[in-house]
């Protein structure tokens, strides 16, 4: 089986975390399955062995290409997309695999070609407009709504990553058979023996305070991650367990100094480290020290891949009490707060103080990651949808 896989995003670039791309593609090449990957420019060659990697132009000197919708990514579509048309023109391809705005192409193409489509569906793509801020236009939102309801008329397979997206696709009636495969394997990605390590040249960090208690965040630093909420809470636990010590991992420069503004208005300047973006490998070394992970966000449906590591890590996790956690996290394997100040900090402060509640909590997530989301069940998920489009 040969199939055409559609990523418009910089891969692999660890700033861009594809990391569902990667993994979809390593799956389905060790079932044997020859794929050709379309991708924009910039991004590093990783090993994936019966997958070539084809790329548009780089464009660096425009920028780097950052997560959510922006002009940047659309002029990079423009031109992935038209290599993508040649190829199709010229190559047979069993099935397109296309990830997000990829399927417009595929979906448009399909009537004049021979395949089957697979809509990678990460996520709404209205839905997205309004996360990233990138719009509040009705009309813009409202023609991608529609954009996005044809593509998945002409899909003859959908996968969601969460629960929730999966219900969103439920109301349209599709034709085609609906998969359900949540971004849960965070195996580290291996670059091709000619492309540079993916470790950046950082800085090493000193670890964390000794004997304090300590509290991490990994991940972006988007408004609806809800690191301002983090912080507030954070403040307000000072009062009751004054030595807790926050560590928030992640975010661009300008990110970072205006959540190091918060926190000193905040009096936080002595209990919180803002370490900005960190290779992967020193990411997970400095969390591997903390006492309790937090997901402090706000809104969005989509459960974030760093839910699904935490829970196989061990640690307690500490979560807000929105869609995008309950459609897989319980009272059972994390302590949920309702998303404003006092009830996070109150559910930090329950972790902290209880070290033995959180060590059973902590263990039943593993169980539960194991039994629903561990590389076994990823697989045979991926093996389903191959026999659907084979």
């Amino acid at each position: 089986m040969k199939g055409l896989v559609i990523a418009p995003q910089p891969f692999f670039s660890p700033r861009g975390t594809p990391f569902s791309v990667y993994h979809r593609c390593l799956v389905m090449s060790k079932m044997g399955v020859e794929l050709d990957l379309m991708t924009y420019g910039q991004g590093q060659d990783v090993d994936l062995p019966n997958v070539s990697i084809i790329r548009g132009p780089e464009f660096r000197f425009l920028g780097d290409i950052k997560i959510g919708p922006s002009f940047l990514k659309l002029f990079h579509d423009i031109f992935l997309f038209a290599l993508t048309g040649w190829r199709l023109l010229f190559r047979r391809y069993d099935f397109v695999h296309a990830h997000e705005e990829g399927v417009f192409l595929a979906a448009f193409a399909k009537p004049f070609l021979s395949y089957k489509l697979v809509y990678d569906m990460h996520s709404s793509l209205p839905q997205q407009l309004s996360n990233f801020e990138f719009t509040r236009s009705k009309i813009l939102i409202g023609l991608f709504e529609r954009l996005e309801d044809w593509a998945l008329r002409k899909a003859d397979a959908v996968i969601t990553i969460s629960p929730a997206l999966a219900d969103r696709v439920r109301t349209q009636k599709i034709p085609g058979a609906l998969f359900l495969i949540e971004n849960s394997i965070f195996e580290e990605v291996r670059t091709a023996p000619s492309s540079p390590s993916l470790e950046t040249t950082e800085e090493d960090l000193s670890d964390l305070p000794a004997g304090r208690p300590t509290v991490g965040y990994v991940g972006t630093l988007e408004t609806y991650q809800g690191i301002d909420l983090l912080l507030e809470a954070f403040a307000l636990l000072q009062k009751s367990i004054p030595e807790a010590f926050l560590l928030i991992v992640g975010g661009t420069p300008e990110q970072v100094d205006k959540y190091q503004t918060t926190a000193r208005q905040l009096d936080l300047t002595d209990a919180c480290l803002l370490t900005g973006r960190l290779s992967q490998n020193l990411a997970r070394r400095l969390l591997a020290e903390v006492d309790v992970v937090v997901s402090p966000r706000l809104r969005g449906t989509n459960t974030p891949l760093k839910i699904y590591e935490i829970l196989a890590s061990g640690i307690p996790l500490v979560a807000t009490r929105i869609e995008s956690h309950t459609q897989v996290l319980s009272r059972a394997i994390c302590f949920l707060a309702d998303p404003e100040p006092a009830a996070l900090a109150r559910a930090i402060e329950s972790a902290l103080a209880n070290p033995d509640e959180s060590h059973r909590v902590a263990e039943s997530a593993r169980a539960f990651y194991e039994e629903n989301y561990s590389r076994a069940a990823y697989d045979s998920k991926i093996k389903a949808l191959l026999e659907a489009i084979g």
